[in-house]
């Protein structure tokens, strides 16, 4: 068994062991518990390594301004398609969808394939091309999702002033933000990782790893299938991973690459799975609607709709990069990517024009029965 094999094997177990520890961990004080501690020790310790280990070559810097690009894409792509799948604009669900569907994971569903297919130094650019991705979902995200918490729960007695004022604080005592502005501050200095005393880095070193088995047994633990919805999800990540297709066949056929890694990379990088980040942000943001009585029925996000497409996007994203790699040469050409992301939205989007067909016939159907009932009568 190939070792990229067994790294999706050994994730898609820790999924699996949650679930079956959903029995153990029934209570609400016990989820929150492990929430707590992904997003306040262990996510910003993950976030603090990979911040001091970044060394920025300027001939790449171009890589994560093309990823940064990517996202403010996809939300534009997804707040215009969400309506042809039945999703009502200016609702929890929308908004968890907007945050969530735009992000990249390429930590847990892309990087330990690029290490074994495409080797270090493709990592590295994925590394690097990640950066932008981060700006969006650690920065932009948060923005986004504060700005929507204070239209929804109508909070426009506030000046403006007082309005940035209040997201300043917020995003300062954030942990994951603190950490950004230490981690820059020591950059700056010419500090890293192993500048640092040998007690205190091997603690956060020890801290960040328990990131990914905790994210996983969380997302496992919490997740909530139900069927309906479980087919909405599938139909919305098989048209985010054809649009996505889409781009990355336009883009190679349109920028020369210096080679097969670096086309291999583009195709691959953009179908990593959603990340957890805007999730922490509207777990945060429903945090302290729980502590407002006024605030508590009116959700400005939909957790269990956020939770379950954590759940789906991981093992989905993780076959299609599979995929990818297991296809040799195949997906180096624009034109087959190309046509691979138009099946794919097509895919997605069949049993809505079916329904469409349906609802039109019997529209038609309906008048014409009209129509003869008029022209009886006369």
């Amino acid at each position: 068994m190939s070792i990229a094999l067994q790294k999706t094997l050994s994730l898609l177990l820790l999924i699996v062991i949650g679930i079956f520890l959903q029995k153990k961990l029934q209570s609400e004080d016990q989820k929150k518990g492990l929430k707590t501690i992904i997003l306040n020790i262990a996510l910003p310790a993950m976030i603090f390594v990979a911040l001091l280990k970044i060394e920025i070559n300027p001939d790449l810097l171009i890589l994560p301004v093309l990823a940064l690009v990517f996202n403010i894409v996809m939300i534009f792509l997804t707040r215009y398609s969400l309506p042809f799948f039945g999703i009502k604009s200016d609702t929890p669900a929308m908004r968890t969808l907007m945050l969530l569907l735009p992000s990249l994971a390429p930590g847990l569903t892309c990087f330990p394939f690029i290490v074994e297919y495409l080797g270090d130094d493709v990592l590295a650019w994925a590394a690097l091309a990640d950066i932008g991705n981060k700006l969006f979902v650690l920065v932009l995200a948060y923005l986004l999702a504060m700005s929507w918490y204070y239209k929804n729960q109508n909070l426009k007695a506030k000046s403006n002033g007082e309005k940035v004022k209040e997201l300043l604080i917020a995003m300062v005592s954030e942990p994951i933000n603190m950490v950004i502005l230490v981690a820059i501050i020591l950059l700056s200095f010419g500090f890293n990782l192993e500048s640092m005393p040998g007690f205190l880095s091997e603690s956060i070193l020890m801290m960040k790893d328990m990131m990914t088995p905790l994210v996983l047994l969380f997302i496992g633990i919490a997740v909530i299938f139900k069927w309906d919805q479980l087919r909405m999800i599938t139909s919305l990540l098989t048209f985010r991973a054809g649009f996505t297709f889409l781009i990355s066949g336009l883009f190679i056929w349109l920028v020369p690459m210096p080679s097969e890694a670096a086309v291999i990379l583009a195709v691959v990088f953009p179908q990593s799975a959603v990340s957890f980040w805007p999730f922490a942000h509207m777990s945060s943001i429903r945090k302290l609607e729980y502590e407002n009585e006024d605030q508590k029925s009116n959700p400005t996000f939909d957790l269990e709709l956020g939770i379950n497409v954590l759940a789906v996007s991981m093992p989905f994203s993780t076959l299609l990069i599979l995929g990818v790699f297991t296809s040799g040469s195949y997906f180096t050409y624009p034109i087959h990517v190309i046509t691979i992301g138009a099946l794919m939205v097509g895919l997605a989007l069949l049993p809505k024009a079916i329904q469409w067909i349906r609802n039109a016939e019997f529209s038609f159907d309906s008048l014409r029965e009209k129509v003869l009932k008029d022209s009886s009568v006369e």
